[in-house]
Parts: structure tokens; sequence; C-alpha cells
């Protein structure tokens, strides 16, 4: 019991300094126009994996590392800082931080060395300032935009882009942040990282899971306002904007990029295989 009481302190003075850090994440995580609805899955999947090593953690030697200590006092400073300057991105950066180094200095390089992945995958759960999220979805739109308008042309029926709006003679399609990609894109990277991590891949075949989101969620975005664009010319805006068409047109288009990329990961499997 012993054994146990002494990390009651430290860890209640860690969850006391980071409270209002993880008030601020579960507030975006829970959102209704969250970007960061994974948020809340982050942690248990890192706890999944660190007791999945625990066999392995317990029969492991322990000996303290100095470098853990200026990984933690890099973290302390982090938060210091964001503490001073109220930006809880930077202390959700911190917490991270300060988990791996306190680890590190305490259990030292053999235990890193099994659950440094899950921790580090911890990064996934800090949401993106909402300043950045912006300016990525508002330059994410104008892609998707573009794109459609050119798709649309390329069909015969005439269009023009203004921003994020996309006029044909008969309908005007605006271009909404759900239709940026960016939260298919966040979802898609979180994936990528678990299937990069727990599959038997090599480095690049590990790099391409994680990096197809982007593409991923651009493409099929495109394909949804190209559809909502040519549905709106053909059978008016009322249509679109309904919420069978509109939200239902969302949720497929996730479906679809999602099974592109399963099957993209199941290939990547057999290929590792048939070269096996």
């Amino acid at each position: 019991m012993l054994k146990y009481l002494k990390w009651v302190l430290p860890l209640s003075l860690i969850a006391y300094i980071y409270y209002p850090t993880f008030v601020w994440m579960a507030d975006r995580w829970f959102a209704g126009d969250s970007y960061y609805g994974h948020g809340v899955l982050v942690p248990l999947v890192s706890l999944y994996w660190i007791f999945k090593e625990k066999n392995r953690l317990a029969s492991c030697e322990k000996k303290s590392h100095f470098l853990g200590l200026v990984i933690f006092m890099f973290g302390a400073l982090l938060q210091a800082a964001s503490s001073l300057l109220r930006i809880y991105f930077l202390s959700g950066i911190s917490f991270v931080f300060v988990l791996f180094g306190s680890i590190y200095f305490l259990f030292g390089k053999n235990t890193i060395r099994l659950i440094w992945f899950p921790i580090a995958f911890l990064l996934m759960m800090v949401p993106l300032p909402l300043l950045l999220i912006s300016e990525i979805t508002l330059k994410l739109k104008f892609l998707v935009s573009e794109i459609s308008t050119y798709f649309v042309n390329a069909i015969g029926i005439h269009a023009v882009q203004q921003g994020s709006y996309i006029y044909t003679p008969n309908a005007v399609c605006l271009v909404g942040d759900p239709c940026s990609g960016l939260r298919s894109f966040l979802a898609f990277l979180c994936l990528g990282l678990i299937f990069a991590y727990m599959g038997r891949f090599s480095f690049w075949k590990r790099l391409i899971l994680v990096v197809t989101g982007l593409p991923l969620a651009i493409v099929f975005n495109v394909f949804r306002v190209f559809m909502m664009t040519i549905l709106g010319e053909i059978y008016g805006m009322e249509l679109v904007s309904t919420k069978a068409v509109h939200d239902g047109g969302g949720i497929v288009v996730f479906a679809l990029a999602l099974i592109c990329f399963l099957i993209l990961k199941r290939k990547l499997e057999d290929s590792h295989v048939s070269v096996r």
C-alpha cells in the first residue's frame, strides 16, 4: 500500500496544476462544432497500449536517467509560460512533456522505450488554437471550392468561384467549415498513427498511413461539394440545404473515405506479407 501512497502527492499536484487545462480540453472535445471529438478517446487508447506492455514493464530494469529531468524541466518551463500567457494549447503540450520526462527520469530508458509512443500519442488529444484552426479551415475551404469549381465547369455547367462561394446559373453553393476536410483529416491522422504503431510495416509504409489522411479528406470533400453544387443547380438549393441531404452527404462521404483508408491499410499489409 505504501508504494502506491507515495505517488498520491505528485499525481495530485500535477492534477491540480493542469486541472484548468483538462477542463479546457474537455470543453473543446464536447463542443457542438468540435474538430476534436476524438480527443476523449486518445487517453484511453494510450492507456490500453501501456496496459498491454504491463508484463514487460514489470520485468524491465528501472534506472533513473538524467535526460528525463531535462525533459521534465522543459515541460515545467513551458507550463509556466503558458500560465503567464494564458495559452491552454501550450499547457496541453507541456503536460505531455512533463509526463514523458517524469517517467523517463524515474524509471529510465528501458521503460520509456516500451511506452514512448503511447505517451507521445497524447499530443493528439490537445486541440489546436482556434485562430490556427480558422486559418487552416479557410485555406482548405478555398482549395476545395477552387477544385470543385474546376470539375463543375469540366462537365459543362458554368461555375464561378468567389472565396468559398460557387456560383452556377441557378444556384449559389457555400462551402462551409465542415466541407473544408479538416475534421476528417484529424480523424484520419489519429487512425493513421494507430495503424502505423500497431501494424508491422516498414518506415515508409507507416509514413504513408500517417500522411494519407489529408489528400483523402480533400478528395472526398471535393466530391461532396461537387455533388452538392450539381444537385443545387438541377433541383435547387432548398433540397441541398435540408438536413438529410447536407448532413447525410457528409456522413456518406466520410464513410467512403474511411473505406478507402482501410483498403490502403490492407494493401500495405498484404504487400508487407508478400515481401516477407
